[in-house]
């Protein structure tokens, strides 16, 4: 086969690659725990939204977070209190982001022989060896062909690094009445961004995804990407 056939595969394949990249989204994983301990059956029971570290109170961007809440629990069949109204349960939410750690990942390098590589140095390179005394020599020209230089790899293996967030939700809901605990949860997931817009509305939804759930039970709940367009 032609080098120019060769390189324009490889350059083709690389594209394909880097469009399939390009057009998935990937998806939002949790993994969500769940407590509940005699957290009433929904009948329009009054709620508020609070938040569980003082710092966030009040908070315009908590604010929309603690509307995600009200708007799930909305859904399940109670009711946000109205102003002045004595709240039946009380929901305390607390949320952020950690710092990040460094992963590192290799794979092998498929690189293109000609282009950048054997091509741009020649296609056939010099085998160089010592001989008596330590003397360098060429003593003949290396075929990647030949040699083996297609093989698994072809260039040996790509190192890349890249960070890695963890987030998380905690959530729970006390009877105002007595301030007893009815309800906690926490959601937790690893994600390559760290923006709380993007991250919180997915932890909401992961934990309200089959609210109340099953009490002591740990399960990973996966969140679709939003349609585009």
């Amino acid at each position: 086969m032609k080098k120019s056939t060769l390189r324009r595969l490889g350059l083709a394949a690389m594209t394909g690659a880097a469009l399939a990249l390009a057009g998935c989204a990937t998806p939002f994983k949790a993994d969500v725990a769940r407590f509940q301990s005699a957290l009433p059956a929904p009948q329009g029971q009054s709620f508020v939204v609070e938040a569980g570290n003082p710092a966030l109170a009040g908070g315009i961007e908590f604010g929309q977070y603690a509307n995600l809440v009200a708007s799930e629990l909305t859904r399940y069949g109670y009711r946000p209190a109205a102003p002045g109204e004595r709240a039946d349960l009380v929901v305390r939410m607390d949320y952020g982001v950690d710092k990040g750690r460094e992963r590192v990942v290799s794979s092998p390098s498929f690189g293109d022989p000609w282009y950048g590589g054997y091509y741009g140095r020649g296609f056939y390179r010099p085998v160089i060896a010592r001989g008596p005394g330590g003397r360098r020599y060429v003593y003949g020209y290396r075929d990647p062909f030949l040699w083996g230089g297609f093989g698994p790899g072809w260039g040996g293996t790509d190192v890349t690094s890249y960070t890695v967030y963890t987030s998380g939700l905690n959530l729970q809901i006390n009877r105002a009445a007595d301030g007893s605990r009815l309800f906690e949860g926490q959601a937790e997931a690893q994600s390559r961004d760290n923006n709380l817009q993007t991250i919180v509305p997915n932890l909401v939804e992961a934990m309200f995804t089959g609210f109340p759930g099953n009490s002591g039970e740990r399960v990973r709940i996966t969140v679709a990407p939003p349609e585009k367009g």
